[in-house]
């Protein structure tokens, strides 16, 4: 079975390349095919174009949003990896999402509205960010989070969530506390697929 991962951090050395790392090998640790799309790496080019949705609209898929539904389409699980910076995701990221996750191919239109396209297929995401866990939990924001992936996009498009994996506070713990947030991980990859 084929793993999508999805990777959006500008760093090489960030503590998401060891989530990247660790997720990777543990998947392949069980056998599956593991295909890691780099974002950054990739100098993905996030802007949606009016050219791109006229383009769309005629049936030709720019080349490069072909080239990620391609991906999406073969695999059965998409695993997400990305930090939290002002309570969003990096905005490499959303233009993945305005620019690969198009009507179409996420999703239709029907009678009773939006109809999702991606069924069949799992989801997980797992999030870093500098803020203590616990402060965020108590604000609402680790909710909010789970709310827009889990409901706005997963939900929205047919990908059912497995696991919503949030870290906090990871510019300061030390590295006793990122082994354990790096072992919760494998734990998890493991037990969802």
């Amino acid at each position: 079975m084929k793993k999508l991962i999805i990777f959006a951090h500008q760093h090489q050395d960030s503590f998401n390349r060891a989530i990247l790392d660790q997720v990777e090998s543990t998947l392949k640790e069980k056998g599956h095919e593991v295909i890691v799309r780099d974002l950054y790496k990739l100098n993905f080019q996030p802007l949606l174009k009016p050219e791109d949705t006229e383009s769309m609209k005629t049936g030709k898929i720019p080349e490069d949003i072909k080239t990620e539904q391609n991906f999406i389409t073969e695999s059965d699980a998409i695993i997400f990896i990305y930090p939290i910076w002002w309570s969003n995701m990096p905005a490499i990221l959303k233009g993945y999402f305005d620019r690969v996750f198009s009507f179409g191919f996420a999703y239709t239109a029907g009678a009773q509205g939006a109809v999702p396209l991606l069924k069949g297929k799992k989801g997980m995401i797992i999030n870093t960010y500098g803020a203590p866990e616990e402060h965020y939990e108590s604000i609402g924001m680790n909710a909010a989070f789970k709310t827009t992936m889990d409901v706005g996009i997963f939900g929205f498009t047919g990908i059912e969530p497995v696991e919503h994996l949030l870290f906090g506070s990871v510019t300061e713990v030390d590295d006793s506390a990122r082994k354990k947030m790096l072992e919760k991980i494998k734990e998890t990859v493991k037990k969802s697929f």
